[in-house]
């Protein structure tokens, strides 16, 4: 049976056939990493504070404050939260609502938050048919209708691009040019170029700009200043961080993270 379990933290969202049940993580209290896991049910990780980061098969989920990241039944996964995270788990039966199949990050409403939250007080044993079985049901109408965002990177499993996701996360400062990564990796550029394309279905360029984008979130969400994020990232000038993030999500670092903290954030 499926289990999330580690010191002050013991869940077994698989035990129970309740249609949704959910738990609050203060991450602070806990390891800020939870290793590779799958469960029967779908699982929506809800950032109240902080961010989050989720690693499933070739991809890499960031979610900033007021979102959620959907993971479907039976995905394994796994997630690194900012030591000044407070996070929600959702859990959700399969086949009780139609949500996505694939991994998505959801802008999450501020009521459908507090549904959430209310659920997490309830013990996963409540009576279906009781408030807490009718507050569950609609909350699991209103996720449906949830937006989706774009806060995702592409990771392939070929030992290139792995190699070259590692090398870029360790060090997003550098600015090697697409013929420089394809010395380094031993490949001709033409040929860097099209297994960039085939496996992530980005350019070089876009690829890396959106590995930027997320190692943003995560730095502004975890109260890292824009001066600093924006000096890790490699750019010269604020102006032209702050110009990219504003591109990707249509709004400054600031206002985004303002907008998210009042519950008002679409994205």
């Amino acid at each position: 049976m499926a289990r999330i379990s580690f010191p002050g933290f013991d869940v077994h969202p698989d035990a129970t056939d309740r249609p949704a049940v959910a738990r609050r993580l203060q991450v602070a209290e806990h390891d800020a990493e939870i290793p590779v896991h799958d469960h029967r049910k779908g699982q929506l990780v809800l950032a109240l504070h902080g961010a989050v980061s989720c690693e499933v098969a070739n991809a890499l989920w960031i979610v900033p404050p007021q979102c959620g990241v959907w993971i479907p039944g039976g995905m394994p996964h796994s997630n690194r939260a900012t030591a000044n995270a407070r996070l929600c788990y959702l859990f959700v039966e399969p086949g009780v609502v139609e949500l996505p199949p694939q991994c998505v990050t959801l802008s999450i409403s501020p009521m459908l938050r507090e549904m959430i939250l209310q659920l997490a007080d309830a013990p996963f044993d409540y009576p279906p048919d009781g408030h807490t079985g009718r507050l569950a049901r609609v909350l699991l109408d209103e996720l449906v209708r949830m937006p989706a965002e774009r806060l995702y990177l592409p990771v392939s499993d070929h030992p290139k691009i792995q190699a070259l996701a590692a090398a870029l996360s360790t060090h997003p400062e550098d600015r090697g040019t697409i013929t420089d990564w394809a010395r380094r990796l031993a490949l001709g550029e033409r040929t860097l170029t099209r297994l960039i394309a085939r496996e992530t279905g980005l350019s070089f360029g876009r690829w890396r700009q959106q590995l930027h984008l997320l190692i943003a979130v995560r730095e502004l969400a975890a109260g890292v200043p824009v001066q600093r994020v924006s000096e890790r990232l490699g750019y010269e000038s604020v102006t032209a961080f702050i110009t990219m993030f504003k591109k990707a999500l249509g709004l400054s670092p600031t206002r985004y993270f303002a907008a998210r903290l009042q519950g008002q954030g679409d994205g």
